[in-house]
């Protein structure tokens, strides 16, 4: 048992366990305070298990010549991330996405924490901000009530908040395969990373209707007026706003030669696999908020998931971040409170990787701080740098809502490029620019 802490982190999710890493890693004696565990569970989580994954088992795409957030994975493995690391030791087929067994993640992780000597694990549940030392707040978007409580009566703003869906998950062996059939978009990855269930223009149809006339969980009266993220929208929300918005969304069949037919559906159904042993595929996109019944009925009108069973029904749960614009410094402290920093989906980030990304800058700058330095921010033409600008002041305050990496957050080129080399171009020039930060940070210590 560690007697004395440098800093403590609240929260054992992506980010609170990247920061505790990073922190741990530099010499700095870390508490690590989780509420699962201690009696205590929040409305999403399932287990107790550090950096456990709640929505989606995906870390989207793994290009990092041509794609935010593969480019932000591969920033992260060059500052040796722990949520890299475990990763790609939990990984299974997707394409040239990143996707994971998330037991396999979460048994990693908790594994590399717990065998840290500078790491100390304590399942508690902390009801205000603590005094005395550096503190980082990674409770994510469920914080619980009390702690929310003394941080909004730490910031002196209201929160913000907004709904976050969970996908079905669907066992294999009760997939009719004789209707669906393995492929990926444009026949990219192995071939076997998703699974696809077609739909001619009748069933699509009925599907639609059916989502619409679909009973729905009710709201409790204070979550009414919370808006949804645009990113995790419920695909009954998305059919509401047009018969072929999910034709051009999560039942695109562009790209999907049925292999019985020779042609496009006229919409698809895709799974993606959830676990390595290949048992357990999600709905790719089937975020929802209908009731448990209501799923199993319509879920099953899918062709080949007829005979459907579900390992996990689709939930709904709420959101909860600052305005981080206003109230976080460069540095990702409070400004009103310099010795508390905050990281992950509490800031208004989104997206595990990117909520892991902010947990590690919140190390990092944590552990120059103990030790008497300060870290310049990673540049702003980075995906680091653009993600941490985007949080701490170049979003707009009053429209700030919650924002996955994406090359627009970027810092401009300097030079015109054409259309269709801009996004290696940006690339290329992150990684030359962060390369040459990390040198400059091994110079300075």
């Amino acid at each position: 048992m560690i007697k004395s802490y440098d800093v403590q982190i609240i929260g054992g999710g992506l980010a609170g366990c990247e920061a505790a890493w990073q922190l741990a890693q530099r010499g700095m004696r870390v508490k690590l305070s989780e509420m699962r565990g201690s009696g205590d569970m929040t409305p999403a989580h399932q287990t107790d298990g550090l950096a456990e994954l709640v929505c989606s088992n995906s870390f989207r795409s793994d290009d990092a010549e041509n794609n935010a957030v593969g480019l932000l994975h591969q920033e992260m493995r060059d500052l040796g991330s722990l949520i890299m690391q475990a990763a790609e030791v939990a990984k299974v087929p997707a394409g040239s996405a990143l996707a994971v067994d998330r037991d396999v993640f979460s048994e990693t992780v908790t594994k590399h924490l717990e065998n840290n000597p500078n790491i100390e694990i304590v399942r508690e549940r902390v009801d205000s901000i603590p005094a005395g030392r550096p503190v980082i707040i990674a409770t994510g978007p469920l914080t619980a009530t009390n702690l929310a409580e003394s941080i909004m009566a730490k910031t002196g703003e209201d929160r913000l908040a907004f709904f976050d869906a969970i996908a079905p998950i669907v066992y294999h062996d009760s997939i009719d395969m004789d209707i669906a059939w393995y492929a990926s978009r444009w026949d990219k990855g192995e071939g076997k990373d998703y699974i696809n269930c077609p739909m001619d223009e009748a069933q699509y149809r009925a599907f639609h209707q059916g989502l619409l006339d679909s009973e729905k969980s009710e709201f409790k009266e204070w979550e009414t007026n919370t808006p949804y993220f645009e990113g995790c929208m419920p695909i009954e929300v998305m059919a509401s706003r047009g018969l072929d918005t999910l034709r051009f969304g999560p039942m695109k069949p562009v790209g999907l030669d049925n292999p019985r037919t020779g042609r496009w559906a006229h919409a698809v159904v895709q799974l993606r696999q959830d676990n390595k042993q290949g048992t357990l595929w999600n709905m790719v996109g089937f975020q929802t908020k209908m009731k448990h019944g209501a799923q199993v009925e319509l879920l099953r009108t899918i062709p080949g998931l007829e005979k459907a069973e579900f390992a996990r029904l689709g939930g709904l749960h709420r959101n909860t971040f600052i305005r981080s614009p206003i109230l976080l410094d460069r540095q990702l402290r409070l400004k009103s409170s310099p010795h508390i920093r905050f990281a992950g989906q509490i800031t208004g980030c989104e997206g595990y990787v990117e909520s892991s990304a902010v947990g590690l800058m919140a190390g990092i700058m944590t552990a120059a701080e103990i030790s008497g330095r300060t870290v310049t921010p990673p540049p702003p033409t980075t995906a680091l740098g653009a993600l941490l600008g985007h949080i701490t002041g170049d979003a707009l305050a009053d429209d700030y809502q919650p924002m996955n990496i994406n090359f627009g957050l970027f810092a401009p080129l300097d030079e015109k490029v054409h259309k269709k080399s801009r996004k290696a171009a940006m690339t290329g020039r992150a990684r030359t620019d962060l390369n040459n930060w990390i040198s400059a940070q091994k110079v300075a210590a």
